[in-house]
C-alpha cells in the first residue's frame, strides 16, 4: 500500500478480524483467505472513500461476505455435480450473515484473539518454517508475495507452505480457544521462538541484497508487544521484548551509505534510539527482579550492557562474559558459544578467545555457515596473525549468502593483503 498510515492501521487489525471470523465460523484456512481479501479491498477503497468510522467492523463484514459467498458458490457447484435427489439441502454456515450488525463483544477483545491466533499458528503439527510464515500472514497482515520476498523464495513456494500449514491446523481439529494451561505453558516457548526467528531474519537478513528487513523487525516487535500486554508478568515474554528493543535500537547505525555493515565497536552511538534503549533496559530490570531467570532475559541483559556503554571501551566485558557463561548453562548452543568466545577474547585476550572458538570446529549445527570464520578472522587479527585473519575473512566471504556481508568480508581480507613494493 502506498499510504503508510493506512498500512499501519490495517496490519494490527488483521489478526483481530481473523479472530472474530474464526470464532464465528471455525474454519481457520477459509477465514484467513477471506481476511486477506478484505484487507486488499480496504487498501483499494479507503484511500478514495476514506477510513470508515468502524474500520474493524467494516473488515469483519466484508470478510464475512467473502466467506459466505465462497461457501454458497461451493454449495452451488456441488448441487450441479449431483442429482437433486442425491443431495441434502446445503448447510448454512454458523453465525450471522453478512450485513448483520457485528456484535460488540466480538469487536472487543482483539488482544485475546491475538494470543489465541499466535498459539494456533504455532501449533505443533505445523513445521517451524511454516509457523513463521503463517504468523506473518495471519497476524502481521502481510500478503503471501510480501512474505515470499522477505524470505527470498518464489511466491508459489510460499503459498504452498502456508496452505500446508493451514491444512495441518484444520486436520488437527483444534478449536478457536486458548490451549489448556499445561499445553499453553508447553507451547509458549514455541510462540516466542517464532517471534524471535521473525525478528532475527529481519535484523540480520540471512541472504539477499540488504543487511536488514525492517518490515520483519517491526512486525516481530509489534506482535511481541501484544503478547506482553496479555502476559505482562511472564519473565521470558518481557525479556524477549526487551531484547528486541535493545537490539533494534542500533539499526540506524548498522550500515554505511553503500549498505555494508558497520561492526558494533565502530557504530556512531549517537544514532542509536535512546527511547528504545531506555524502554528495553527498564523491561530487563523488571524481568530480572520479578521472574525466574530465562535465556531471553539473559540475552536482553547483555544487550543492555552494550547499549548503555557511552563508548566501546566503556563496555563491561567481564559482566558480559559472566552472563554468557550463565546463558550456556540455560540454553547451550553454537551461537552462544560463538558470542562467548568474543567475550573471552575481550577479557582474557584473543588467543584465549580462539581456544574457546575452537570448540565449534566440526560442529555440524553450524557447518557451512560463515559466522564462525568471521569471528575467527577478527580474533586472529587481534592476535597479530594478519595472514591467518586474511584467509579466514576470505573463507567467510565465500560462505555467506548476504551480499552486504560478503562485500564487507572481502574488504577486510583486501585490507590485510600485502601490497607489492
Amino acid at each position: 500500500m502506498a499510504d503508510r498510515g493506512l498500512e499501519d492501521l490495517l496490519r494490527p487489525l488483521a489478526g483481530q478480524v481473523l479472530g472474530v471470523l474464526v470464532r464465528r465460523y471455525g474454519q481457520f484456512d477459509a477465514c484467513e483467505d477471506a481476511v486477506q481479501e478484505a484487507l486488499l479491498d480496504a487498501s483499494v477503497q479507503w484511500p478514495d472513500s476514506g477510513v470508515p468510522e468502524n474500520p474493524k467492523g467494516w473488515l469483519v463484514t466484508v470478510a464475512s461476505r467473502r466467506l459466505t459467498d465462497q461457501w454458497r458458490s461451493e454449495s452451488a457447484r456441488r448441487r450441479r455435480e449431483a442429482t437433486v435427489a442425491a443431495l441434502e439441502p446445503p448447510a448454512t454456515p454458523a453465525g450471522p450473515l453478512p450485513g448483520d450488525e457485528v456484535p460488540g463483544d466480538e469487536l472487543a477483545g482483539g488482544q485475546d484473539d491475538t494470543l489465541i491466533l499466535l498459539f494456533l499458528c504455532c501449533h505443533p503439527a505445523v513445521a517451524p518454517a511454516s509457523q513463521v510464515a503463517l504468523t506473518l500472514r495471519a497476524l502481521g497482515g502481510l500478503t503471501t508475495a510480501e512474505i515470499a520476498r522477505a524470505f527470498l523464495v518464489p511466491e508459489a513456494t510460499m503459498a504452498q507452505r502456508i496452505s500446508r500449514a493451514k491444512q495441518r491446523i484444520k486436520a488437527s481439529g483444534t478449536g478457536f480457544r486458548l490451549p489448556s494451561q499445561p499445553e499453553r505453558s508447553d507451547r509458549l516457548p514455541v510462540v516466542l521462538q517464532v517471534l524471535y526467528l521473525i525478528f532475527n531474519e529481519g535484523y540480520t537478513a540471512s541472504s539477499g541484497p540488504g543487511v536488514h528487513r525492517a518490515e520483519l523487525t517491526v512486525e516481530a516487535i509489534r506482535l511481541t508487544r501484544a503478547v506482553h500486554a496479555l502476559l505482562p508478568h511472564d519473565g521470558e515474554v518481557t525479556g524477549l521484548l526487551a531484547l528486541m528493543l535493545l537490539t533494534d535500537a542500533r539499526r540506524a547505525a548498522r550500515t554505511r551509505p553503500d549498505g555494508t555493515p558497520v561492526p558494533l565497536a565502530e557504530q556512531d552511538r549517537s544514532r542509536w534510539d535512546a527511547e528504545a534503549i531506555s524502554e528495553g533496559a527498564a523491561l530487563v530490570r523488571q524481568a530480572l527482579a520479578s521472574a525466574p531467570l530465562g535465556p531471553y532475559q539473559v540475552q536482553a541483559a547483555i544487550a543492555a550492557i552494550h547499549d548503555e556503554a557511552a563508548r566501546p571501551q566503556d563496555t563491561d566485558w567481564r559482566q558480559i562474559l559472566a552472563l554468557y557463561g550463565l546463558l550456556e548453562r540455560l540454553a547451550p548452543g553454537p551461537a552462544v558459544t560463538l558470542n562467548r568466545a568474543v567475550a573471552v577474547a575481550m577479557v582474557q585476550g584473543p588467543r584465549a578467545g580462539l581456544e574457546a572458538l575452537s570448540t565449534l570446529d566440526g560442529d555440524g549445527r553450524i557447518a557451512g555457515g560463515h559466522r564462525t570464520e568471521a569471528v575467527r578472522a577478527h580474533l586472529l587479527e587481534l592476535a597479530g596473525d594478519r595472514g591467518g585473519a586474511r584467509a579466514a575473512f576470505t573463507h567467510a566471504a565465500r560462505r555467506t549468502t548476504s551480499l552486504p556481508e560478503r562485500r564487507y568480508l572481502q574488504a577486510q581480507a583486501a585490507r590485510l593483503t600485502p601490497r607489492d613494493r
